[in-house]
């Protein structure tokens, strides 16, 4: 086949000739931006790990949300730090928890932002892992079923979407079946399907408080080096009920949001993780990139590769250069 001559230079002749022709375009509408809700009262307070990120108290929680739905971003994934925590994590399924809280406050002030919410864990327990430990080990069939009840609580005060970020077996199977026999079919789960055991937590770990106080979460997180591992966890968790499924985290994973993508006929989601994040902003502040450049350019490979749905903590950043 023969090309015209200087036809890729015509197509880069302009700005506006380079957006029509562009094959990958970022969306307001495929933006999700976490928020971390913490007990207290009118409490807004920085997070010193997440540069830009805060803490915000379920009263205050709902004015960050009307911000972020004025800019046109659909959606939040909600974490929370309680105030007490014990080796059950009980306070992740109390009714009046800090998650329950904060779901009724953004509901009932911003009804048609999509409330998704984490459901694990770690923040919650006194140890640190994800779930409970008997004999020294993450016991995986006790935990579902109390990922369970934290995921019926929180449909039950509105959660639009419920996100088990913990990887056990079988959890999404637990949290489907509890969901429709409470009469909360409609209620979609985004599952955490190939979440790694990576080293790019840290800012997370430390902004949530969650860092394991023995051991690590190898034993029910992947293994970074497979690929066809997450194939099959993809697999089973559509099978059980999963109606999004997540990559985690993205950036060291565009292969695996690649053969998701090309494999599975459901949304595919990519969380540009904290560690992602921060080192973006780490290089920025020593001037050595352009922050903004370098922020689309990631989202943009993340896009590129397969994500249809982008959890990033850039979100209102981005959605303020989009709208600009």
């Amino acid at each position: 086949m023969s090309f015209p001559k200087n036809r890729m230079r015509r197509l880069r002749s302009s700005d506006a000739m380079r957006r029509l022709v562009r094959q990958t375009n970022i969306n307001i509408n495929n933006l999700v931006y976490p928020l971390f809700a913490r007990e207290g009262k009118k409490l807004k307070e920085p997070i010193k790990s997440l540069t830009g990120c805060f803490y915000f108290s379920p009263d205050a929680i709902a004015k960050e949300a009307r911000e972020v739905f004025s800019l046109g971003i659909p959606a939040v994934l909600l974490f929370g730090l309680p105030e007490k925590k014990d080796a059950a994590g009980s306070q992740a399924w109390a009714e009046d928890g800090v998650i329950q809280q904060a779901v009724k406050e953004i509901k009932s002030n911003i009804p048609e932002l999509l409330v998704i919410t984490d459901i694990c864990l770690c923040e919650y327990t006194d140890h640190g892992h994800c779930g409970v430990i008997r004999d020294g080990k993450v016991d995986n069939d006790a935990t579902c079923e109390l990922l369970a009840k934290v995921a019926l609580s929180h449909a039950q005060v509105g959660a639009d979407i419920v996100a088990p970020s913990d990887m056990m077996d079988g959890r999404v199977k637990y949290i489907r079946e509890a969901l429709e026999e409470n009469s909360f079919e409609s209620i979609a789960i985004m599952s955490y399907a190939a979440k790694y055991a990576s080293a790019f937590y840290g800012p997370f770990r430390d902004a949530a408080q969650s860092a394991p106080a023995f051991g690590d979460r190898k034993t029910y997180q992947m293994d970074p080096a497979n690929s066809d591992q997450a194939m099959a966890e993809i697999a089973l968790d559509i099978e059980e009920g999963a109606d999004i499924i997540i990559v985690k985290p993205a950036l060291p994973y565009l292969d695996v949001i690649y053969r998701a993508s090309q494999r599975f006929d459901c949304p595919i989601a990519a969380y540009n993780v904290s560690g992602e994040y921060m080192m973006l902003n780490a290089a920025a502040d020593a001037g050595l990139i352009n922050r903004q450049n370098a922020m689309m350019e990631t989202l943009t490979a993340i896009k590129r590769a397969g994500a249809d749905i982008l959890i990033t903590y850039f979100a209102k950043d981005v959605a303020k250069i989009i709208n600009s």
